[in-house]
């Protein structure tokens, strides 16, 4: 029996990790949830899996939720980011699942790890921003760190085919969201409700809108280089309409090794809860035949320039991936606010990494310090469009 601690159990990722335990009662066990602010799903999780801790991440919501769980649970109602850190660092926890959106992720990320907790991993943004220092806790304190993204997730299995020193490239697979065929004219005058409806994949907002804009892939990027210690070089994208083909590696020898499957969340998930082991989720199987065409092309930069800006900001290093982090987290707010048309979006990344000061990777302070002042750039060049 594994007892998990899940962060983020209200969105998509949150839903599919709990909807893996409920199926398998007999092998995985949730000991602490915590979600941002939806309370009527949090009780109704609370109610269900009886958790030892629970966390909204939202202070003025405690009350509220108090009032939705047997008295019981009053002081074992915890709030914020300190509430977080305390439900990843759970002493009853052997694994601590972040599916929380964005740089909320990182800090709990730290405490688990350094708790000694392996970590199911579903927050690209915690290496985007600090890849050096979690992968330095992860070695020192000496626990596992399984991806959960679809592609992450199938790169990590296709490196079972090998040596790490034989491989030669890793393969990013990208859909090409909503937007793949649209004009550089329609991209301009695009919605929120448009961008937010994926071709394959239920996500959520933010991360509906990132995989619209590429920025998604351009932060998975990022998180390749560190979770599987290879050079940006040997990162490459390509696009992927059907979402069939998850990723792949290549090796020195030519050999292409890919992880294919339907495009549903529970499968990597499942593997990560029980690697090595592999779990029956009862899900229909692919039909290769049934598939049709599978096709590939290369992404277009100029159409959509935060893939690019990823790269440039992993070459960049220091603290600058937390930089394009934090300003894209507020760029797609001001957009789904409508205060920004899509296209914005990257010019307004743009401006925040051109202008936040270069730091120290290594320093938790210079990484957050960072995050903070490409917020307020950001904000500013919102304003003044």
């Amino acid at each position: 029996m594994k007892a998990l601690a899940l962060l983020g159990s209200t969105g998509s990722i949150g839903k599919n990790v709990l909807a893996v335990a409920r199926q398998f009662p007999d092998r995985f066990r949730v000991v602490g949830l915590s979600a941002g602010s939806n309370v009527e799903l949090l009780a109704a999780q609370v109610m269900e899996f009886k958790p030892e801790c629970v966390a909204i991440g939202n202070p003025d919501l405690v009350p509220l939720l108090a009032e939705r769980l047997p008295s019981s649970y009053r002081a074992r109602i915890v709030a914020g980011v300190e509430g977080n850190c305390q439900v990843a660092s759970l002493p009853a926890a052997d694994m601590v699942i972040t599916a929380v959106v964005g740089s909320v992720g990182l800090l709990p990320a730290l405490a688990a790890i350094r708790a000694g907790k392996d970590i199911g991993l579903a927050n690209k943004e915690t290496l985007v921003m600090a890849g050096r220092l979690i992968m330095e806790a992860v070695r020192e304190h000496q626990v596992r760190l399984l991806p959960i993204d679809s592609e992450h997730s199938a790169i990590f299995q296709a490196l079972e085919a090998g040596r790490r020193e034989d491989v030669a490239r890793i393969i990013l697979t990208a859909s090409g969201g909503p937007f793949r065929t649209w004009t550089p004219e329609a991209l301009a005058a695009a919605v929120p409700d448009e961008a937010l409806a994926h071709p394959n994949w239920t996500m959520g907002r933010k991360i509906s809108i990132d995989s619209a804009t590429l920025m998604n892939k351009g932060l998975e990027v990022i998180e390749a280089r560190w979770l599987f210690d290879v050079s940006p070089e040997q990162i490459e994208v390509v696009v992927h309409p059907q979402s069939i083909v998850h990723s792949l590696v290549e090796y020195r020898d030519g050999s292409v090794v890919a992880q294919l499957g339907i495009p549903d969340m529970r499968i990597p998930i499942a593997y990560a809860l029980s690697y090595p082991q592999r779990l029956d989720l009862g899900l229909s199987r692919l039909s290769l035949a049934g598939c049709g065409e599978l096709a590939f092309e290369q992404p277009d930069h100029d159409r959509f320039p935060a893939l690019g800006m990823a790269y440039a900001a992993l070459n960049m290093g220091g603290v600058k991936p937390a930089a394009l982090n934090a300003a894209n987290e507020v760029a797609v707010q001001a957009f789904l606010d409508r205060r920004i048309g899509f296209t914005r979006i990257a010019a307004v990344v743009a401006t925040a990494m051109r202008e936040t000061a270069q730091g120290n990777e290594r320093e938790l302070e210079a990484i957050l310090g960072a995050d903070r002042e490409a917020r307020l750039v950001a904000e500013q060049a919102i304003r003044a469009a």
